[in-house]
């Protein structure tokens, strides 16, 4: 017994030993390193002009004009000279928000609908309208029916208008957005909305009561995809839109380089710079929701 007792007690201090001892350093696999390298180089691409910009709209302007990528003297009153040079600013931020929210309503209502009936519903000609939908996304249809918007837009008189923007943006990305949701109401069990139904439930109830709190974080992925397009378009209303305290802000950011004049490089990055500001904002209010929704099966085939 007392031997036994020996060798355990000479035992424990050498596990303890083992487990305290520091383990060889995993090697981490080369494809491992490859993705993220390439993921790290693409979000390089995108972010660096996004600094040059804010950095070159507050470099004094002797540096704007000099090789230095860090500018000797900071100067931030470009953005006053801004707000002074283009008194219709406010009401240009203005026209983007009415143009690109009233946008992102009748869009996400549309594509909420439509995405429920191609996924939920018995419709006759279902396959014949995604196909439909699917094929529209290969044509360029700003391009080769800006014309007829242009006569259409003129016939309702809405031309220089600014809600008279929003139904040509709604149909910018109205099919992706329902290919979207068509592919989030897919990953929802129609055991669900079978079970509806049997309750009692009608089709708006059902989608209304249940469909939609299961189906939010693909709503937010449309919602952003509605926000970029329309935020940033600028043939439809460079079409649509000839006055300027209609504009929005992707043509206030145009008129600068050209109509206005010959503005120094600062002036025009700030410009720039609120311009883009209201989407980064919102991006990252609501990025854990867009994941979320791209993950759940926002793109679905």
């Amino acid at each position: 017994m007392a031997t036994t007792e020996i060798r355990t007690e000479v035992r424990a201090p050498a596990r303890a030993e083992a487990r305290t001892a520091p383990r060889p350093g995993r090697r981490v696999p080369a494809g491992t390193v490859i993705r993220h390298a390439i993921l790290m180089l693409f979000v390089a691409i995108i972010i660096l002009p996004l600094l040059w910009v804010v950095i070159l709209s507050i470099k004094s302007l002797p540096d704007a004009y000099q090789g230095n990528l860090w500018p000797k003297h900071f100067d931030f009153t470009h953005y006053s000279y801004v707000l002074q040079h283009i008194s219709t600013i406010p009401k240009n931020f203005r026209n983007s928000f009415i143009a690109t929210f009233g946008t992102i309503i009748t869009t996400t209502v549309s594509a909420v609908l439509g995405g429920y009936a191609l996924a939920h519903t018995r419709m006759w000609g279902r396959r014949i309208v995604f196909s439909f939908l699917v094929a529209s996304l290969f044509f360029p249809t700003r391009i080769t029916a800006l014309i007829a918007v242009f006569q259409l837009q003129k016939s309702l008189g809405l031309l220089n208008v600014n809600p008279g923007l929003i139904l040509p943006y709604t149909t910018l990305s109205l099919a992706l957005c329902i290919f979207i949701m068509k592919g989030i109401f897919e990953g929802i069990s129609k055991e669900i909305a079978d079970q509806a139904r049997i309750d009692g439930a009608g089709a708006f109830r059902t989608l209304w009561s249940i469909m939609l709190p299961l189906a939010w974080n693909g709503i937010v992925v449309v919602i952003m995809v509605v926000f970029v397009t329309a935020w940033g378009e600028f043939l439809l209303e460079r079409t649509l839109i000839n006055e300027q305290e209609v504009f929005t802000m992707p043509q206030v950011l145009g008129t600068v380089f050209g109509g206005m004049g010959a503005w120094a490089w600062p002036r025009i990055a700030a410009v720039y710079v609120m311009s883009v500001i209201p989407g980064i904002v919102i991006f990252a209010i609501v990025q854990r929701w867009y994941i979320r929704g791209l993950t759940e099966g926002a793109l679905k085939g």
